[in-house]
């Protein structure tokens, strides 16, 4: 059973940074590919990012998220999100999520292809 904790969420003005982390215990971390999901008010979960297990693959959602950047720090056990430039349009529950594979599941973007989840990290984002 694996145990994610999001944190470093809150509230920002647009064009603000902001860097989230998922601490991960419970398992041997390498092992999981790690993802990190939003859902805004009023709106379906979101795919934002993938990472395989050592780091070395990022996985896309297909549209242009240069703002973006994930990472994870095998020795610490943690997710990162690195989030520049954020826009109002970011507002939202950001949520990581891992499943047990050293590279990402063919349906990846899928919220179904993960297995554990965190409770979620609220981001806001004014004009």
């Amino acid at each position: 059973q694996v145990h994610l904790v999001e944190s470093g969420g809150g509230s920002v003005q647009a064009g603000d940074s902001l860097r989230l982390s998922c601490a991960a215990s419970g398992g041997t971390f390498s092992n999981y590919v790690m993802a990190w999901f939003r859902q805004a008010p009023g709106k379906e979960q979101e795919f934002v990012l993938a990472i395989s297990g050592s780091g070395g693959i990022t996985y896309y959602p297909g549209s242009a998220t240069g703002r973006f950047k994930i990472s994870r720090d095998n020795a610490e056990n943690t997710l990162y999100l690195q989030m520049n430039s954020l826009k109002p349009e970011d507002t939202a529950v950001y949520y990581c999520a891992a499943v047990g594979a050293a590279n990402a599941p063919r349906r990846f973007k899928e919220r179904t292809s993960y297995t554990y989840w965190g409770q979620g990290t609220q981001v806001t984002v004014s004009s």
